[in-house]
């Protein structure tokens, strides 16, 4: 008996220890399930009993540095279904295919699928959703969402870009910045049975988005209605290819206008040809470079007067060409400026002017002033697909090579490259970091980020900087660039005419016409770049083409910003002699006794045409065209 006694306390023990290690293991799960699977577990059940609709966070705004409103977004709606909730298909499809412009079989598909929720339509005015919604149609959900919104239209969109179908960024300033521009999207939920239809007393409940941050832009939308106004009359005018303009800063590199014509809508982009869309929002003043032609003579010059290989009392001699290493290489002025001081080689333009002063400073000083002005390299603007342009390789230059790039050939630079370089040469000599982003700010306007000026380095002296500003002014008041002058106001700068290149061949017949200036001259605030890209006919200088427009912005900068006149010089008129049929050095010499500037086109003996035509009443030393 005892030992059938001991027998049974062992089993009775040992079934107690089996059902504490069950009670152990199913505590042990339950806690498992509560507090390490829970959240999991709890969000599944979620799934199963709510419906969530999300709600699109607005995108940042993006201001101009007035505070203007450039780029932000309007409210529009997005239309749900969930077939199982939808009770009447057929009059559900009838009255969403009418009142949205819907394809009614389509959209009975969608009313017909197994799926637990399908998307109908976005980006529905709030006109026609509010409409809709008065139907009070079953199973059908409304959420808010935005859309990109373009006040101005078609400005600036080579810069800011466009968004697409889920306002995630595609080019341009959307698309650099669409990390701070983008928000947080929230969401709405409701109580639904199993088969996901909304219970009678659901309560929806609402996760707030948070919209993305507001971006301000170094840019001046005034200004840039003024750049604006000037590249499509320039490109209407001459029939151009395209007609661009840079305005910049010269003492903090920020970008106050950049425009180009042909343009597009940003509300309303071509997005059915890709290719197009592609060319009219490709941002050509920083992704694209060109040969720059008579611009780039402002680099030769301050290299050679900072590295003292120049001075005032220098004297050059022009026949019409130059020889160098063999090759004869022609003055764009095919009968010659004869002899010459630095400063009137400057006003004139003489290619060979500037060939003696490469020729002067050699390959590697040349090449070492080059890159300091920023040739060659990027300069670092907030923009995505920046060129560097470019430079041949220092050890393949050969002497004729460098005679060229001192005149603007053999070299190439993207607008911006240049625009930035020429800021340095008068200013002072400091070379900014362009930038189009002045400041960052969150949404409820707390302040993340400021861009203050960025200085890279210095790139000639004070003295080379003041010398530069002489002869510049000189240009422009009785020089190339005439066409360029305010009354009342000192402006200087430089013309520039490029021909083409295509298959590495010169494109007859193909030009890029430029301008580069800046105002005041004795101490510049604004720098102002116009180029055109193949004007047709035969006034294709820059002079006759890019200069007149790039005066007419700094004319509207000056009225807008209240600039007050620096002289009260009176403009002086003359009347364009009859020079048909005269030789082009007699024609020329009657001209510029008148006190015109002459520009020259042809290898003919005798004149065949002028601009403008005899006896018109033209300012003293504007520029006027002659064909030989």
């Amino acid at each position: 008996m005892k030992t059938c006694a001991t027998i049974m306390r062992k089993r009775i023990l040992i079934a107690l220890i089996a059902l504490c290690c069950v009670f152990t293991a199913l505590f042990g799960r339950l806690l498992y399930i509560q507090i390490i699977d829970g959240a999991e577990l709890r969000a599944k059940a979620a799934e199963q009993w709510y419906r969530d609709l999300p709600l699109k966070a607005p995108r940042g705004n993006i201001y101009d540095r007035n505070g203007n409103v450039l780029a932000d977004s309007k409210d529009v709606f997005t239309l749900y279904a969930r077939p199982n909730a939808v009770t009447d298909k057929e009059a559900a499809a009838d009255a969403v295919s009418a009142a949205l412009s819907l394809d009614r079989e389509t959209v009975i598909k969608k009313l017909s699928s197994s799926v637990g929720e399908v998307t109908l339509k976005r980006k529905i005015s709030a006109t026609d959703a509010y409409a809709l919604r008065e139907k009070k149609i079953a199973g059908l959900y409304y959420t808010l969402d935005t859309q990109r919104n373009y006040p101005f239209g078609a400005s600036l969109s080579q810069i800011l870009g466009f968004t697409n179908i889920d306002n995630v960024g595609q080019s341009g300033i959307e698309s650099y910045y669409d990390k701070y521009l983008t928000g947080v999207d929230g969401f709405a939920y409701t109580s639904t049975d199993i088969a996901g239809r909304e219970l009678e007393d659901s309560i929806t409940r609402y996760v707030p988005s948070i919209p993305g941050c507001n971006i301000t832009l170094s840019v001046d939308s005034n200004i840039q209605s003024f750049a604006e106004s000037a590249v499509k009359a320039a490109a209407t005018e001459f029939n151009a290819k395209s007609a661009s303009m840079v305005v910049m800063d010269v003492n903090t590199g920020g970008i106050l206008a950049m425009a180009k014509n042909p343009s597009f809508d940003l509300n309303d982009p071509p997005r059915n040809d890709l290719e197009l869309l592609n060319e009219l929002s490709r941002n050509t003043m920083i992704v694209d470079m060109y040969e720059p032609g008579s611009t780039f003579k402002i680099f030769t010059t301050a290299a050679a007067l900072e590295a003292g290989v120049v001075s005032d009392n220098d004297s050059f001699y022009c026949a019409g060409s130059r020889t160098v290493d063999g090759q004869r290489i022609r003055c764009w002025r095919s009968i010659g400026h004869g002899s010459q001081h630095l400063a009137e080689g400057v006003k004139n333009s003489c290619n060979c002017v500037f060939m003696d002063l490469a020729l002067r400073l050699g390959t590697s000083r040349f090449y070492d002033s080059l890159r300091n002005f920023g040739l060659g390299q990027k300069t670092g603007v907030d923009f995505a697909g920046e060129s560097s342009g470019m430079l041949m390789k220092q050890d393949n230059v050969k002497t004729v090579d460098l005679a060229r790039i001192g005149f603007g050939q053999a070299v190439a630079v993207t607008p911006l490259q240049l625009i930035t370089g020429v800021c340095s040469v008068v200013n002072g000599g400091t070379l900014y970091k362009p930038y189009l982003v002045a400041s960052v700010d969150s949404y409820d306007g707390k302040n993340l980020a400021v861009r203050l000026p960025e200085a890279v380095r210095t790139t000639v002296s004070e003295s080379t900087s003041a010398k530069m500003r002489e002869y510049l002014r000189g240009v422009v008041e009785s020089g190339g660039g005439s066409k360029a002058g305010v009354a009342g106001y000192a402006v200087g700068g430089k013309t520039g005419t490029a021909q083409k290149y295509v298959g590495g061949g010169i494109a007859q017949g193909k030009y890029v016409s430029s301008f580069i200036g800046f105002a005041p001259a004795d101490d510049p605030k604004y720098a102002v770049l116009m180029i055109v890209d193949e004007p047709q006919g035969y006034m294709y200088y820059g002079s006759l083409v890019a200069a007149p427009y790039a005066g007419r912005v700094f004319a509207n900068i000056f009225d807008y910003t209240g600039l007050e006149p620096t002289t009260l010089e009176q403009t002086e008129f003359t009347f364009m002699p009859d020079v048909i049929g005269e030789t082009a050095a007699d024609a020329v010499a009657a001209l510029e006794k008148t006190g015109l500037h002459v520009e020259l086109v042809g290898d003919g003996e005798r004149v065949t045409a002028q601009t403008p035509v005899p006896n018109t009443r033209v300012a003293v030393n504007d520029s006027v065209l002659i064909r030989c």
